[in-house]
């Protein structure tokens, strides 16, 4: 994989986790007004209102969040490293991907938060892309 790629793909996984991060400081009523909008925005006619609740709920969304890009990143990492033999990790990155993209999306749509499932899309075609670009994914 070109540095192009790799610098792209670790952005990508920084943005993730400074995501995650955001969602995480929802859990304290100091930090939480980021998400709060943000949900707001999402949530139509009615306003959203962060209750103890759905505080502790972003909270963990926001750590398995973070979780998630250091984890991917090391994936990533790994597969590198390894060239060729490391497709198999590809594979996986993309699977773990797809079945966010596939239960996530779904969800937001079920649940009346549809605009979810665009910024979904614009975050699942950043990190396929990439992978599909570099070459990566070539027998």
């Amino acid at each position: 994989m070109s540095h192009f790629w790799q610098a792209w793909l670790r952005v990508w996984c920084w943005s993730v986790g400074l995501f995650g991060v955001g969602l995480a400081g929802a859990g304290l009523p100091a930090t939480g007004e980021p998400s709060r909008l943000l949900l707001d925005l999402m949530n139509g006619a009615e306003p959203f209102v962060l209750s103890q609740s759905i505080r502790f709920c972003l909270s963990v969304l926001g750590s398995v969040t973070l979780g998630w890009s250091i984890t991917l990143w090391a994936a990533i990492k790994a597969a590198n490293l390894l060239g060729a033999p490391g497709r198999p990790i590809w594979n996986l990155v993309i699977m773990s991907a797809i079945g966010w993209f596939v239960v996530d999306s779904a969800l937001s749509i079920a649940t009346g938060f549809g605009l979810n499932a665009v910024a979904n899309t614009l975050f699942i075609v950043t990190l396929l892309v990439p992978i599909w670009r570099s070459g990566v994914l070539k027998p």
